[in-house]
């Protein structure tokens, strides 16, 4: 009970006044969708549009020159919006250097584990960035990018008819068609048992539920 009384003081706090983040996300562990309204609020971006959600492990080293448009998903990614080299560079030239560039992630778009981003860029609409990739040319329209620089490995409408015709074979397709959104907690459970159950066996599953 001390405890989340606790978390709620100090979400309430964070959330008010946009300090104590580090301690908020050590005590809270906010999800992705509790985390992406504070960086709504507090987070300096450009703007972050209904639906997406970034988590408390993507770094963004200016999200003043981020949008961020509907129903996106960054996962533990980089996006970075400047070149740290330029004013060193500029020292040891003895010139006055600048680099610092948009990143516009438009809507439906995943950024997958481990990618980086770089200034100048636009992904998307209906775009998807494999893990690991280093993304440093815009990502068109559908396109699947991966690899390092990223280059286009496939279409996103093909990747969802093959992910459909995939999920209709699994032994919890009725719970996946039940599941409101990526995460149920009603049925979690549940779901849990039978993907454990279909890895490694019956007892297995049992075991983990």
């Amino acid at each position: 009970m001390i405890n989340k009384i606790f978390q709620s003081l100090v979400r309430s706090y964070t959330f008010r006044t946009g300090r104590a983040i580090s301690l908020y996300k050590l005590v809270c562990h906010p999800r992705g969708v509790e985390y992406t309204e504070f960086l709504r609020r507090h987070g300096g971006f450009h703007s972050i549009g209904e639906g997406s959600v970034v988590l408390t492990t993507t770094v963004v080293t200016n999200p003043a020159y981020v949008r961020i448009g509907k129903n996106s998903i960054l996962s533990t990614c980089t996006l970075i919006g400047h070149d740290a080299s330029a004013p060193l560079l500029g020292r040891a030239y003895g010139l006055k250097l600048d680099s610092v560039g948009k990143i516009d992630i438009r809507d439906n778009v995943f950024i997958g584990y481990g990618a980086i981003v770089l200034q100048g860029v636009t992904i998307g609409p209906n775009a998807i960035v494999a893990a690991g990739s280093v993304v440093t040319k815009d990502v068109a329209e559908g396109d699947i990018v991966g690899g390092v620089p990223a280059r286009p490995i496939g279409r996103v409408e093909d990747y969802v008819k093959k992910l459909h015709e995939q999920t209709r074979q699994l032994p919890w397709a009725d719970l996946i068609e039940q599941r409101e959104g990526g995460y149920d907690p009603k049925l979690e459970p549940e779901l849990l048992r039978r993907r454990l159950s279909h890895f490694y066996g019956p007892s297995a599953g049992v075991e983990g539920a």
